[in-house]
C-alpha cells in the first residue's frame, strides 16, 4: 500500500514524527485467526458515503456466521442495511467500504475496509486492509436481546433534547471517514460518559485519545472533512446516526469539532438490553 498523505501529515502535526505505522503497513489478506474472528460475531459496523459525498456508518447483524471469510481477499456478509438507514441501496455498484467487527465483552475488534457491492440478500466484501487495533477505550458490555424489526423514528437537521442527552451520555460511538484514493473507513472511539461534549443544536466535540498511532480516522480527515457518527442506544439497540463534517483542533490534546447536517434515528438496529458496561482502566477522566 502507497503511504496516506493525510496520515503523515497527522503524525506530523500530533508531533509523534512519520512513525511508517498506517494504512501503508496493512495487508489485503484475511488471516486466519481474523477470519475465525469474524465468522463469530453477531454484529457490524459498517461506513459509507452516498451519492452525493455525505459519509454515514451504520449497523449489520444476522446469527454468529452471517459474516465469513470466503478465501483470503473475499467476505460475504449474510445481510443489508435496513431500509430506512442511509446506507440502504447503496451497494447496487461497487463502492469503497469500512468495516469493523467489535467485541465489546472480549474488548477484540477487527478492520476492514474495501470495496463492497450488493449480490441479492448479500455484501460481497473485496479486502484491501485488514488489521487489528488495540483494546484501548472499549467498555465491555453483551447483548442479552436479538435484533427486533428495524424502523426509523425521524431525521432532521437539529439534534432534539433526547439526541443530546444520548450522545452526552454515551461512553461509545463509531466514525466513518473516507478520502478519494484511500478508500473509507470506520473507527471505534471510547471514553467515560461525559467525553463527547453537545456545544449547541448542531454541533459537539470531543477529544482524540492517543491510540496506536496509525492516524488513519484523523488523517482522512486532513483530505476529506465529511464523517458519519454512529451512537448506540445500548439499552433500546436503536442507532443514531449523524453525517456532518469534522475538523481537528491540534494540541497537546487533539480535539474534534464536528457539525452536523442531517441526522437519523433507528429502532430496533441492534442488540438491545447490554449488560452495564466495564469502563476501561485507561479511560481518561472527563
Amino acid at each position: 500500500m502507497r503511504n496516506h498523505p493525510g496520515e503523515v501529515a497527522a503524525q506530523r502535526r500530533a508531533g509523534v514524527g512519520l512513525t511508517g505505522h498506517g494504512s501503508a503497513r496493512t495487508r489485503p489478506e484475511i488471516p486466519g485467526p481474523a477470519a475465525e474472528f469474524l465468522r463469530a460475531q453477531r454484529m457490524i459496523v459498517a461506513g459509507a458515503a452516498d451519492d452525493l459525498g455525505h459519509l454515514w456508518a451504520g449497523v449489520l447483524t444476522g446469527p454468529a456466521g452471517f459474516a465469513a471469510a470466503e478465501d483470503d481477499r473475499t467476505i460475504v456478509i449474510r445481510a443489508l442495511p435496513a431500509a430506512g438507514d442511509p446506507l440502504h441501496g447503496l451497494f447496487a455498484a461497487e463502492r469503497d467500504l469500512g468495516l469493523l467487527a467489535i467485541e465489546p465483552h472480549t474488548r477484540r475488534r477487527m478492520r476492514v475496509n474495501g470495496t463492497a457491492v450488493q449480490a441479492g440478500d448479500s455484501l460481497v466484501v473485496w479486502t484491501e486492509q485488514v488489521y487489528s487495533n488495540c483494546p484501548k477505550y472499549i467498555q465491555t458490555r453483551e447483548p442479552t436481546t436479538f435484533p427486533g424489526t428495524p424502523a426509523t423514528l425521524g431525521g432532521g437537521s437539529e439534534l432534539t433534547e433526547r439526541h443530546a442527552d444520548l450522545i452526552a451520555a454515551a461512553d461509545t460511538f463509531f466514525v466513518a471517514t473516507a478520502a478519494d484514493g484511500h478508500g473509507a473507513d470506520v473507527s471505534h472511539r471510547g471514553g467515560n460518559p461525559g467525553f463527547v461534549r453537545v456545544t449547541g443544536p448542531r454541533t459537539l466535540e470531543w477529544p482524540d485519545y492517543p491510540g496506536n498511532g496509525m492516524y488513519m480516522t484523523l488523517g482522512n480527515l486532513e483530505l476529506n472533512p465529511a464523517a458519519g457518527l454512529l451512537f448506540p442506544d445500548w439499552e433500546q439497540g436503536g442507532t443514531l446516526q449523524l453525517t456532518g463534517t469534522a475538523r481537528v483542533e491540534w494540541g497537546d490534546r487533539p480535539v474534534v469539532r464536528y457539525e452536523l447536517e442531517s441526522y437519523v434515528h433507528q429502532l430496533a438496529a441492534m442488540p438491545g438490553g447490554w449488560t452495564a458496561p466495564g469502563y476501561h482502566r485507561f479511560n481518561p477522566p472527563v
